[in-house]
């Protein structure tokens, strides 16, 4: 028997990575020693299953196949699988168009990073070069909201995207293969960010984040990446783990050689506001990513200034970026607080927002049906 429709909370779904970080969302989940470790990321309303290399260890809240989101159903207090409750009714938490053309799939997929030291080097791909040689439907691209910075920073907060310096494929191949760091590093400028920016990342564009930079991610539903670089924080990467199972020259051809020049980036990968709608007298809601920057997904910001009655027809995954308040739906009371998850079902019906005074939410939205 399907679930009644109900508004979806979404605890912690910590999932093991190469890099290091994770001590804010381990005081978001109220731990009693928040510390860096290799869990630096909160896959969020996730389907999807992650890679990992031989090695990796389980997070001791992890239920379930690694990557996949054990989810609350309204005031439930028992987790069900995001993925099996998305399959006992696609069409009404998803939306009857998405289902007829994703199925069960939200094809989406939202994290939270928050890594202390810089990331590997690495590049994803496209969707078109997963379909044609990897086998599979989706590829990479990818989406930064940066949430907050660390204030423990020696220098400006950071990340690079994109070859300023564009090497040759023999050079970038040597590079790679002698693990020539600082000759990799050459290719790139440092690219500053603020809290609030958003930045598209195109699947091909090779890029990292620089350290201490906690945000959401939005992205294609994969685990897909080619790692370049093989040690940070003293943890080398299995070779199965750095070229997905190939080769380096085969993987040589997700690479976007193309220059990013500092005007290119500004303008092909910051995403600005722009003014979608008001929300009642004194909210609001901001376009951040549309259909013209990519057909993978769509991220909008809402301000909201006073309490609003909402009645959306498309299924979306809300973060609270600022502020608190509470949400009102079907006789239930969910209190909002800053970094506050959930997930919206396409039928869930009207849900009133009450902010306590203001409350700003990230709405992650899957690609147009």
């Amino acid at each position: 028997m399907s679930p009644p429709i109900k508004f979806v909370r979404l605890p912690p779904n910590r999932v093991w990575r190469t890099y290091q970080g994770g001590r804010l969302l381990d005081h978001l989940a109220a731990a009693a020693s928040p510390a860096d470790s290799h869990f630096p990321e909160d896959w969020i309303a996730s389907t999807t299953q992650a890679i990992n290399p031989p090695d990796a260890t389980r997070h001791p809240s992890s239920a379930g196949p690694e990557g996949v989101s054990s989810v609350l159903v309204g005031s439930d207090v028992i987790p069900r699988n995001f993925a099996d409750l998305l399959a006992t009714d696609a069409a009404g938490f998803l939306g009857a168009a998405h289902a007829r053309r994703f199925g069960a799939s939200p094809q989406l997929l939202v994290k939270y990073l928050d890594p202390s030291t810089r990331l590997h080097f690495q590049v994803h791909p496209t969707a078109d070069f997963a379909r044609r040689f990897l086998g599979a439907p989706s590829g990479k691209t990818e989406a930064y909201h940066v949430l907050a910075v660390r204030d423990d920073l020696p220098h400006p907060p950071f990340l690079y995207l994109g070859f300023q310096r564009p090497p040759s494929r023999e050079n970038l191949r040597h590079m790679i293969a002698t693990q020539d760091i600082a000759g990799i590093e050459a290719c790139f400028d440092r690219i500053p960010v603020s809290v609030g920016d958003t930045l598209l990342v195109p699947g091909g564009v090779p890029h990292a984040l620089g350290p201490g930079l906690m945000l959401a991610e939005i992205q294609e539903p994969s685990d897909l990446v080619v790692r370049f670089e093989f040690e940070r924080g003293g943890y080398v990467i299995p070779e199965s783990s750095r070229f997905m199972g190939r080769g380096l020259d085969f993987c040589l051809d997700v690479f976007d050689f193309a220059a990013w020049p500092a005007a290119r980036v500004f303008t092909e990968a910051f995403c600005p506001p722009r003014r979608r709608r008001a929300l009642g007298v004194d909210s609001s809601q901001d376009d951040l990513i549309g259909h013209e920057r990519t057909p993978c997904f769509r991220v909008r910001k809402s301000h909201i200034r006073a309490p609003i009655v909402r009645h959306e027809s498309e299924c979306f995954i809300g973060i609270v970026t600022a502020g608190t308040g509470t949400l009102h739906v079907g006789g239930e009371i969910h209190a909002l607080r800053t970094f506050e998850k959930f997930f919206i079902p396409a039928t869930l019906g009207p849900w009133e927002l009450i902010p306590a005074p203001t409350l700003e939410l990230l709405e992650c939205y899957p690609p147009a049906a």
